[in-house]
């Protein structure tokens, strides 16, 4: 009579099997996910980017109106001085347009010329641009975001 009274007594936890499948399944839902999650990061690392870059040309648009329509000549360091540290024709300091340059969504400097060469014609305005995700200076192509091109806007 023992022997019938005795019943399997199965263990709490999971088989193998099961442990498995469920890898598999999160394995194939993080295919499905993360590959979309990283386009819309770089997504918006471009967009942050962009408003850096418009944020910079605001600030320089107001250094034009002060120097009778003139932008700082050169690149990035004449800009900064220029920006940071301005004065008047007569030698005067005035008032700083930014307290510190933009810098990309990536924390690297933005690119500055001025007079710009990649601008449309009859726009006189300087080019400014990021390196993008690589940090190659491709002078405003590849994957590079400028002010210039309507996609890098």
């Amino acid at each position: 009579m023992k022997s019938a009274m005795k019943r399997q007594v199965r263990r709490g936890g999971f088989t193998l099997l099961e442990v498995l499948l469920v890898l598999a399944i999160l394995g194939v839902i993080a295919a499905i996910v993360v590959p979309s999650l990283l386009g819309r990061q770089q997504e918006a690392m471009v967009r942050t980017t962009r408003s850096s870059i418009a944020g910079l040309e605001t600030a320089m648009q107001a250094y034009a109106i002060d120097h009778n329509g003139m932008y700082p000549e050169g690149g990035l360091e004449h800009m900064q001085t220029a920006l940071m540290q301005p004065k008047d024709a007569d030698g005067n300091a005035l008032k700083p347009y930014l307290d510190s340059i933009p810098k990309d969504a990536w924390a690297k400097p933005l690119n500055y010329r001025y007079p710009g060469t990649k601008q449309p014609t009859g726009v006189d305005k300087p080019d400014i641009w990021s390196n993008g995700q690589d940090g190659k200076n491709d002078d405003g192509s590849g994957d590079d975001v400028n002010n210039w091109t309507e996609t890098s806007r």
